[in-house]
């Protein structure tokens, strides 16, 4: 057996309206030189207002081998689950906002990772720990894509955007050393 001790995985969700699903398309992980097009956004759009939905996944993978603890964080983009309304139509703008919720996930990935890699993780217990340390991420998470919506009134605030634009950046950059 590979693992001495129990072997999770854990999927942290963004929460968003339900999307009419089209057959599934492989994740996208998140890579700086690999931003997203309408093309990856394969989903029919639903009969919420918004003109595009951008599904993000933190993907978090833990056990233990030996006693030692390991894990990997990734930020994920669903295809199958992320839609635009008119891409045709869509502004380039709309894609950069989109982006940005992406972003922001990867963002929560490294605060993840960061945060993993300054605890000693006792193997026997590690169900309980990794659930309250990716409860706490989540919630942050959250609060951080909720606050650039309103922020931003969904991209259509150009200078909130803008602002968003270069915070989301500096904090990528701050986070270097955990990226993957």
């Amino acid at each position: 057996m590979l693992f001495t001790a129990p072997f999770w995985l854990l999927s942290l969700l963004l929460p968003a309206q339900p999307a009419q699903v089209t057959p599934a398309a492989p994740k996208i992980v998140w890579s700086a030189d690999r931003p997203l097009s309408w093309a990856d956004f394969r989903a029919r759009p639903n009969t919420d207002r918004l003109a595009a939905l951008t599904s993000s996944t933190i993907d978090a993978t833990i056990g233990c081998l030996d006693f030692h603890f390991s894990g990997k964080v990734q930020a994920t983009f669903a295809p199958s689950e992320s839609w635009v309304r008119n891409a045709a139509q869509a502004a380039p703008t709309l894609l950069r906002h989109e982006q940005l919720h992406f972003d922001l996930t990867e963002v929560h990935a490294r605060l993840l990772r960061q945060k993993l890699s300054l605890i000693k993780f006792d193997c026997l217990h590690l169900q309980p720990a990794f659930n309250n340390i990716t409860k706490v991420a989540f919630l942050a998470w959250q609060r951080d894509e909720a606050r650039y919506d309103q922020e931003t009134n969904h991209g259509l605030n150009a200078p909130k955007q803008a602002e968003w634009e270069q915070k989301t950046r500096l904090r990528l950059e701050q986070l270097t050393a955990f990226a993957e």
